[in-house]
């Protein structure tokens, strides 16, 4: 059985993935094979430490909290809602962003694995917001309808990003 990852195993890689795929069983598996991991991660994957998960609940906006097992380090920060992120490369350190709170006028840090994260997956969770403005998905029984119709937002997606790319002005 061929994998997606085989030709880039044993290459030190890096992989920036979402949360739908991380675990921290897994990030420890492609370390093994050197593919290193940056990513978000949900709650209910059960490998995240239970002391991290409950101080991460105990946290004000903004304030971030870390576990390190060998490699792997999970972090969480508070912000809107508790975000959670793994990472086989990065270190817990808190950068500024360039960027100033609009309430407080102060500096934004964050975590330097979540900055790095934002950059790279930037156009995966771009295409996911625009088509999130304007869906044309309904509610139906058959299910194939659904898929028709999310087949055709995307193609109206790609359409708008093409003619975009296309028309600077």
């Amino acid at each position: 059985m061929s994998s997606l990852l085989d030709r880039n195993l044993g290459q030190n890689h890096y992989i920036y993935q979402d949360n739908f795929y991380n675990s921290v069983r897994l990030a420890q598996t492609l370390l093994d094979r050197n593919v290193i991991v940056c990513g978000t991660m949900r709650a209910n994957r059960g490998s995240i430490p239970h002391d991290l998960e409950g101080k991460g609940k105990r946290l004000k906006k903004g304030q971030p909290a870390f576990h390190r097992k060998g490699d792997v380090m999970v972090q969480v920060r508070k912000d809107k809602r508790l975000v959670r992120m793994i990472s086989t490369v990065h270190e817990a350190t808190i950068v500024n962003t360039g960027q100033k709170d609009r309430k407080t006028n102060m500096e934004i840090k964050k975590p330097y694995a979540l900055v790095q994260y934002n950059k790279f997956m930037k156009g995966v969770d771009r295409a996911d917001q625009y088509l999130s403005y304007y869906s044309v998905l309904r509610k139906t029984v058959k299910w194939l309808i659904t898929v028709v119709l999310y087949l055709l937002n995307c193609v109206l997606f790609n359409a708008f990003f093409v003619y975009r790319t296309l028309n600077s002005n």
